[in-house]
C-alpha cells in the first residue's frame, strides 16, 4: 500500500515511473492519504500528523519523503498501527 500525504498528488507520480520504467507498480492500485490515515486514529478530523515530522517539510521531494516517512513510523510506534515494513 502507498501511504503519502496528498496521495492524489503523489500517486500519479509514482504510478507513471513505475510502469513506465518497470512496467508495474509494486503498489498495485491503492494508496492511503497519511493525513486521513491520522485523523481516523487520534478520532478527530481537527487534528494534524505533521507535528510528527522530524526532518522540515521543505517541498524537497526527499526532505518531504523522509518526514512523512518519520511521522508513519511515529504513528506506528505510539499508536500500534500495524503495517508491513
Amino acid at each position: 500500500m502507498f501511504i503519502s500525504d496528498n496521495n492524489g498528488f503523489d500517486w500519479m507520480f509514482i504510478c507513471y515511473y513505475f510502469h513506465r520504467f518497470t512496467g508495474s507498480n509494486p503498489f498495485g492500485h491503492s494508496s492511503t492519504n497519511l493525513g486521513s490515515l491520522y485523523k481516523g486514529i487520534v478520532k478527530s478530523t481537527f487534528e494534524n500528523f505533521k507535528h510528527l515530522r522530524q526532518t522540515k517539510h521543505s517541498h524537497n521531494p526527499v526532505d518531504d519523503a523522509m518526514g512523512n516517512a518519520e511521522a508513519l513510523l511515529t504513528i506506528v510506534e505510539k499508536y500500534g498501527l500495524k503495517i508491513s515494513l
